[in-house]
């Protein structure tokens, strides 16, 4: 099974999901149950899963990206219509005049690690008549912040009228056969995968144990793996200063469905969703930190071959040894 089993050539990507405006808060670490931490600077940015993912197809993967999203008739939905807009993402909004647009509160530590607590909101009124007319789309890409029985249905949509679905299962929760015999790519991290497989062994074993075509797992600091049919595949982080892993996760997706749409092989499209979360974690915010095409091109300009060390504990820790 090749790249191009998974995705098409170049049409058009609908992402379906959430949009939520994040209340960001920096701290020296993030707080442990009861305890109170007090805070450095606090600042608003656009998020959501959906959101961050259209973001980056768009703007870091270069592909033409259309958005499915809900939003309330408050002032938090207009910086999230705003730089959806900004970059160059076609908008099918619903609008939910009875509740709030969905906020995230986010505590980002000095290490960039970060604490994240969703108030979905708005995110919860996406229902299956909202699907638009998927003609001329390649892609569906969709996550967990919006409800499940939606997300099934725009699948089986999607699914019936050609669309590859790729399905990004985070939050993590438990997947249904129906859904997971709709989607062609499933992402997921080390938690959502653990989630999916009540009985690990190894993280390629995991995968296989998956009943889709593919799988690609991102795994922090170390990078990430992927099966496609029988073949896996791994690629190494790029090494990067953090200063904040909120939306890295989702430039990755966001970027990897885009290079897969443009007719990159795997292991091409790993290597550019994982430059462009590399880069996601050295600014702040989730969709401003995202960078743009360009850069990720002259990131990977400087980039050197990995060391064979680094490659070696990569499979190691996948079970590929």
């Amino acid at each position: 099974m090749t790249a191009s089993d998974c995705c098409t050539n170049i049409f058009m990507i609908l992402v379906a999901g959430s949009a939520n405006l994040d209340f960001v808060v920096r701290a020296q670490h993030i707080p442990a149950p009861g305890e109170t931490v007090l805070g450095q600077e606090f600042k608003t940015y656009p998020g959501g899963k959906g959101a961050n993912q259209a973001v980056a197809c768009a703007r870091a993967g270069g592909a033409a990206t259309h958005m499915l999203l809900a939003v309330g008739r408050d002032t938090h939905a207009d910086p999230l219509l705003a730089s959806l807009k900004a970059a160059d993402v076609e908008l099918h909004t619903v609008l939910a005049p009875d509740e709030p647009t969905g906020c995230a509160f986010i505590c980002v530590a000095d290490s960039a690690e970060n604490a994240i607590t969703v108030a979905p909101g708005a995110n919860l009124c996406m229902a299956p008549e909202h699907l638009p007319d998927l003609t001329g789309f390649s892609h569906l890409l969709m996550q967990l912040e919006i409800p499940l029985p939606t997300v099934i249905a725009y699948a089986l949509a999607a699914k019936a009228q050609g669309l590859k679905v790729v399905l990004n299962a985070a939050p993590a929760q438990a997947l249904s056969a129906e859904l997971l015999a709709a989607v062609d790519l499933l992402i997921v991290n080390e938690g959502e995968l653990a989630a999916l497989v009540p009985y690990p062994v190894s993280l390629m074993t995991n995968l296989a144990q998956i009943a889709v075509p593919g799988v690609v797992v991102t795994l922090g600091h170390r990078g990430c793996a992927a099966r496609l049919g029988n073949n896996f595949f791994t690629q190494t982080a790029y090494p990067v200063e953090a200063v904040d892993t909120t939306g890295a996760g989702d430039t990755f997706c966001g970027v990897l469905v885009a290079a897969l749409d443009q007719g990159d092989s795997i292991t091409q499209a790993m290597a550019r969703a994982s430059a462009a979360a590399a880069l996601a974690c050295t600014q702040p915010g989730a969709q401003s930190s995202i960078p743009t095409a360009a850069a990720i091109a002259a990131f990977l300009a400087e980039q050197g071959a990995p060391s064979e060390e680094s490659i070696r504990s990569l499979r190691d820790y996948c079970g590929l040894s």
